[in-house]
């Protein structure tokens, strides 16, 4: 873990899955983030990269979920991406600059940069710190792969860093977040852990050493308990909403 304090903003806003989607609100979208703003909530995102390397705010690999094209996002570029309706909607996927400026400060962000093991996380890392140094608010990294917040850590250790943890979603970094060894290479300022997962001895003992613990996904009143019981912080949507 990191040596240093975490931020206390971290700890004290709930954090709207995806921004606050709904029916006609596609997930990610500038509608979801100004959703969460209205409702006063931190906005959590989701990063791919794009043929011509900019950061784009979506959560799937492919296309298809979303929208009515197929393939992989890193095989278009971002201004042909930022044409796709999402979900039949007049929403788009936004750039990740796009969204910063929308936002502008107003409520926190956790940015989570989507990998896979092996994935060399270098260029994306480095085209959102390049977009994250200036920006006026408070926004954190983060990351399943712990190569993320471990760049962070080497290359800008100024902006707050998360290790994103799961033994019951397969991604393929399933425990990697209870390795000490993973936690030493990355050093967190926070974990972020799986719902499902809050009652490991590992997440206690991190909430027990002081440090920062948010869990996801809170989708019902029952997840919603939990997390309120066992971590410092929610990321939620739909009826795990307060």
């Amino acid at each position: 873990m990191s040596a240093r304090p975490a931020p206390d903003w971290l700890t004290q806003w709930e954090y709207a899955h995806r921004g606050l989607h709904g029916p006609g609100v596609p997930e990610n979208s500038l509608a979801a983030a100004e959703g969460a703003m209205a409702r006063l909530m931190g906005i959590e995102c989701d990063i791919q990269m794009t043929a011509d390397l900019v950061p784009m705010v979506f959560h799937d690999w492919e296309l298809s979920r979303l929208t009515e094209a197929e393939g992989l996002v890193s095989e278009h570029s971002a201004e042909a991406l930022e044409a796709l309706p999402l979900l039949g909607t007049d929403q788009h996927p936004p750039r990740l600059t796009t969204l910063l400026e929308h936002v502008a400060g107003e409520v926190p962000l956790l940015i989570e940069v989507k990998s896979l093991p092996g994935h060399d996380v270098g260029p994306v890392c480095r085209m959102i710190c390049v977009f994250l140094i200036g920006y006026p608010g408070d926004v954190a990294v983060m990351s399943f792969d712990p190569d993320v917040p471990k760049w962070f850590a080497g290359h800008a250790p100024q902006i707050t860093r998360g290790l994103v943890g799961t033994d019951s979603y397969e991604n393929g970094f399933e425990g990697v977040w209870r390795s000490p060894e993973a936690l030493a290479a990355a050093q967190p300022d926070f974990l972020a852990v799986d719902v499902r997962d809050l009652d490991r001895p590992e997440a206690a003992a991190w909430r027990a050493g002081g440090k920062p613990l948010l869990t996801w996904t809170v989708r019902s009143p029952e997840t919603r308990a939990t997390g309120l019981a066992l971590a410092h912080a929610l990321i939620a949507e739909g009826e795990g909403l307060a």
